[in-house]
């Protein structure tokens, strides 16, 4: 909830008071009746019918005024606990290129984000501790010279509130690139992968995996977008869909190999001296297992997807910090992954 103490809400600023009042008459319906009054008159039903649909209409047009509302809220005033636009003037003493837009590579700054982070990541429990801690966090993000991907494993490496902030260095929504060290410069890993599946299972290769996955963007609707607002909303939620359908078809498909590389392997060593094997080959072909096991033995149990509900879908909702629009999220989120959490201890998933 801390990210909405940042966002302005334009409805308290006499500025834009005018132009508030410009968006609430652009909804439909709002001034007329719900027939005209030269028809024939309607059957009470066929009335009823009519009512409802309006009132529906009228719900969504507000729902999406107050969506637009905020979108350009964030897009003029940024948001104080994240991200700040680069033209305001407290940057002209501090940036280098203030003045000279045609070099900016940004239109936000999301350093703010990092003192927001700061009061509630404990960096600590995020050292390295040789695979001994309970606690273990994966980012992933993009290496923005090569396009390769990048993997910042607490296990491995002291994470930071930099490598979080490359986690979030989306470029088309005009956020800088982050140098994570010397000459490595990352971008959001959603540009390359949304789902991360590969990164955790190449994490921990021993252990079979029960994955949970959050889906923020709907996979499946039900028609066809209307307009060219719905079709620029509809690719954007398939561009950051979840996308793993081929990587566990393909831990399906190892999982296979490998069940019967072991039940070769066994036959192998409960009959070694009738096969007389060599002893240098041998230990080969048990070092080969050995390797295959631990790195690849790992299998997908089961998915489990959290999936974030659209009622009233809106090109602008990525930028929708309102405290009401956060505190619903927060609310479906908790809601749904219990349920998930129930539904698993009860052995219905």
């Amino acid at each position: 909830m801390e990210l909405s103490e940042g966002f302005v809400d334009m409805d308290n600023l006499s500025l834009f008071s005018t132009w508030n009042k410009f968006l609430e008459q652009m909804q439909p319906f709002s001034k007329y009746p719900y027939y005209y009054p030269h028809l024939p008159p309607l059957s009470p039903p066929e009335e009823r019918e009519i009512k409802e649909n309006h009132s529906s209409n009228k719900d969504k047009q507000e729902v999406k005024i107050k969506q637009l509302k905020s979108f350009y809220s964030s897009a003029i005033f940024g948001n104080s606990k994240m991200f700040k636009p680069r033209w305001l003037s407290g940057y002209a003493l501090t940036d280098p290129e203030y003045f000279n837009s045609h070099k900016w590579t940004y239109l936000y700054d999301h350093l703010p984000i990092a003192k927001t982070l700061e009061r509630y990541v404990d960096y600590d429990k995020l050292r390295p501790t040789n695979g001994n801690s309970n606690v273990r966090l994966i980012l992933t993000a993009v290496n923005v010279l090569n396009a390769r991907p990048l993997t910042f494993d607490s296990f491995k490496e002291q994470i930071s509130t930099k490598h979080i902030l490359a986690t979030s260095a989306y470029p088309l929504y005009n956020f800088r690139w982050i140098e994570v060290k010397d000459g490595v410069y990352a971008w959001d890993g959603s540009l390359l992968s949304n789902t991360p599946l590969r990164e955790v299972i190449a994490a921990s290769p021993k252990r079979d995996k029960r994955i949970c996955i959050v889906e923020n963007y709907p996979k499946n609707i039900d028609n066809l977008p209307k307009n060219l607002p719905e079709v620029y909303h509809r690719a954007r939620d398939i561009m950051f869909s979840d996308k793993t359908e081929y990587n566990v078809r393909m831990s399906k498909v190892i999982s296979r190999y490998l069940s019967y590389i072991e039940e070769l392997y066994q036959i192998v060593e409960n009959n070694i001296d009738e096969l007389q094997i060599d002893e240098k080959q041998l230990k080969r072909i048990r070092q080969k297992y050995n390797t295959y096991k631990q790195e690849h033995g790992a299998e997908i149990k089961e998915i489990y997807y959290v999936k974030r509900e659209e009622p009233f879908p809106h090109m602008t909702e990525n930028a929708d910090f309102s405290p009401e629009t956060i505190k619903n999220s927060i609310k479906e989120g908790e809601e749904k992954t219990n349920e998930i959490i129930k539904k698993i201890k009860n052995g219905k998933c």
